[in-house]
């Protein structure tokens, strides 16, 4: 059986659930996040999660760019290659969710590819902010557009269509 433990953690777009499954990070959710996590948590800890957080404060204050850390998200082989390909989309740009489901070879799986990036249980660090409209606008976020667009504005990242990927 898993040891799954937490820890609370505060952020400038408010406290962050952090979720480690047997010593890694499994999740990481944004407080009314629309999708928590599914099984029981576990207690609330104190250590364990030093470097995570010392990552998340840095890049908070634009000192981290990427981060590097091992992580065990939960879900499909799908939602797992959605997520691992989330993780392509460099800091400071964005990426539509066509130009994503082209990167995964599946030109006509946009709304499966939306649909995952909604269910990344690792927000922020598998950066699935970084994901917009073909138009430029915001959609869904699992932790609501208002932290979205914050998340943006601190990677510099310009609200304009994404450049189209053919």
């Amino acid at each position: 059986m898993s040891v799954i433990d937490h820890l609370l953690h505060e952020s400038p777009v408010g406290t962050l659930l952090l979720v480690k499954s047997d010593g890694v990070l499994s999740g990481l959710y944004l407080e009314q996040h629309r999708h928590p996590p599914k099984e029981p948590i576990g207690p609330r800890v104190l250590h364990g999660f030093e470097e995570v957080t010392r990552q998340l404060d840095e890049y908070f204050v634009r000192q981290r760019t990427e981060f590097d850390l091992p992580l065990a998200p939960k879900g499909t082989p799908f939602q797992l290659s959605v997520w691992k390909m989330l993780q392509s989309v460099p800091y400071g740009e964005t990426w539509s969710y066509l130009q994503l489901a082209q990167a995964l070879n599946m030109p006509t799986g946009t709304r499966a590819v939306g649909a995952a990036n909604g269910r990344n249980p690792i927000s922020i660090i598998v950066p699935c902010h970084r994901v917009i409209g073909a138009d430029g606008s915001l959609t869904g976020y699992g932790g609501g557009l208002e932290r979205k667009q914050y998340l943006l504005n601190l990677e510099g990242a310009l609200l304009r269509p994404p450049r189209l990927a053919f």
